[in-house]
């Protein structure tokens, strides 16, 4: 079997997905390193009959296009298309980029034979720099301290890039997939706290870059979706760290929320009802006292 699968989910964009497909089909050693490319169509009633197109008659590599039965979101739409892949690496890529090194497969493949930590490697978390102009994306790197992290090769980590990284198959077949019951964000939190807790590392290497789509001017998530995210951030906290951190979290996002939506009440109030219902609904499921020690010597943000 050869080492790696593709996973993209796509959403509404048929032209990005052919992109990246032509893309990944022009990287060194691909028909030898690839086992297959998993592309999911997320309920998309856009025109994807290029992409059908273009994956069945490519011969070089397997490339599966597959419909999911509806919209999954980004967490269960991943699980969905892990079900099809059958690679012992599988490389989680957004539909709105392409990869930025020709030999990136070469050298992922590298990177997860290599022993340079302590425990072994669960996830291998990629550079992400914008299509348009090459820069550094801010808050794709896996680390919250950006100026002190940012021209390190390789590091450490307690998170990842949810669109730029790549999994060992065992392991999530050990700790278990991503967490189904978030829709949109912080999914990457949830299961790195139970990686990180089962003893295995998170690292980032800038050796496998990934080009993305998103304007270099950000985009600022709906109001809904920032709610998720405040939400989800605090459902984290609850189920891994100590309490003191659900509470610290809970209320600052809550005032990043705020901020970000120009004082969205209506929002305001619905994300709390939310946040309160955490502690009734949600089982308490910490990590290790030592996991604790082990995130912190990452140097990790854990109030918010």
């Amino acid at each position: 079997m050869k080492p790696l699968s593709f996973i993209i989910i796509t959403y509404n964009r048929p032209g990005d997905a052919l992109e990246l497909l032509q893309n990944i089909a022009s990287l060194h050693d691909a028909p030898q390193l690839l086992e297959e490319v998993i592309l999911v169509n997320n309920a998309s009633t856009d025109d994807y009959s290029a992409v059908k197109g273009y994956a069945a008659a490519h011969t070089g590599i397997n490339i599966r296009y597959i419909d999911a039965p509806g919209n999954l979101g980004v967490a269960k739409g991943r699980n969905f298309a892990v079900s099809f892949a059958t690679a012992p690496i599988l490389i989680m890529l957004d539909d709105d980029a392409v990869m930025g090194n020709a030999d990136c497969l070469q050298q992922l493949v590298r990177e997860f034979a290599t022993n340079n930590t302590e425990r072994p490697k669960a996830i291998v978390s990629f550079k992400v720099i914008y299509y348009e102009n090459g820069q550094m994306q801010v808050n794709a790197l896996p680390h919250k301290r950006f100026d002190e992290y940012q021209e390190k090769a390789f590091f450490e980590t307690y998170y990842y890039a949810g669109g730029a990284h790549a999994i060992r198959r065992d392991v999530l077949d050990r700790i278990g997939h991503y967490p189904e019951d978030f829709f949109y964000g912080m999914e990457e939190y949830d299961l790195s706290y139970r990686i990180l807790d089962a003893g295995y590392s998170i690292v980032y290497s800038d050796k496998v870059i990934m080009r993305h789509k998103e304007s270099p001017l950000g985009r600022k998530p709906k109001s809904d979706k920032l709610r998720m995210m405040w939400v989800n951030k605090s459902k984290v906290a609850w189920r891994y760290l100590p309490k003191k951190y659900f509470y610290s979290t809970a209320a600052m996002w809550s005032l990043q929320y705020l901020k970000e939506t120009g004082f969205s009440m209506k929002g305001f109030f619905e994300g709390w009802k939310q946040v309160f219902a955490i502690r009734r609904n949600e089982q308490r499921k910490p990590i290790a006292a030592a996991t604790i020690r082990y995130i912190k010597s990452l140097k990790a943000r854990l109030w918010y």
